[in-house]
């Protein structure tokens, strides 16, 4: 600790009254301006000593004591979730798109009129079996035949409705 020399100043162990502060004020302003005229002292000081890449003091551990709360934890982890869901889905629409926008008229009959002529043959030949495999029957009936009809119709309200008996 250095000494310095004694500067006429308030009396220690007491608060200062307000016309005391004010000649304190007054006189180390007074004191500040005659230090300046006197020799005007540095504001600032630069250090243009290199610094050292690495010195000569033991590492110390320093241990991470953050907390993060569980629910900070879990938005973190469902937001990468989200984003690395929605970016393979972007790349799929990406693929999807280049895909449709590389399709030719002659692609798409190259493709499908084969499947198409498949399908001419294969429900052709299952029609012809149907054919084949149906017995002929007909249904003969002898006697007076009387035919009835009655149409009875309810309209009530907003629904209605016609009903045919036979």
């Amino acid at each position: 600790m250095t000494d310095h020399p004694q500067r006429p100043g308030p009396p220690a162990g007491r608060p200062l009254s307000t016309d005391e502060a004010s000649a304190e004020a007054a006189r180390l302003i007074h004191e500040a301006y005659r230090q300046e005229a006197s020799a005007p002292m540095p504001t600032s000081y630069r250090d243009t000593t290199p610094v050292p890449a690495f010195g000569t003091a033991a590492p110390v551990a320093q241990p991470d004591s953050r907390i993060v709360p569980q629910w900070a934890a879990g938005v973190a982890v469902a937001s990468i979730g989200v984003g690395a869901g929605i970016t393979g889905l972007g790349c799929g629409a990406w693929l999807a798109l280049q895909g449709l926008a590389s399709v030719t008229l002659m692609g798409v009959l190259t493709v499908t009129l084969p499947l198409a002529a498949l399908a001419a043959v294969i429900t052709t030949a299952g029609t012809a079996l149907a054919r084949a495999r149906s017995a002929s029957t007909t249904n003969v009936y002898k006697g007076t035949v009387v035919q009835r009809t009655e149409i009875t119709a309810t309209a009530r309200g907003l629904l209605s409705r016609s009903n045919i008996e036979r």
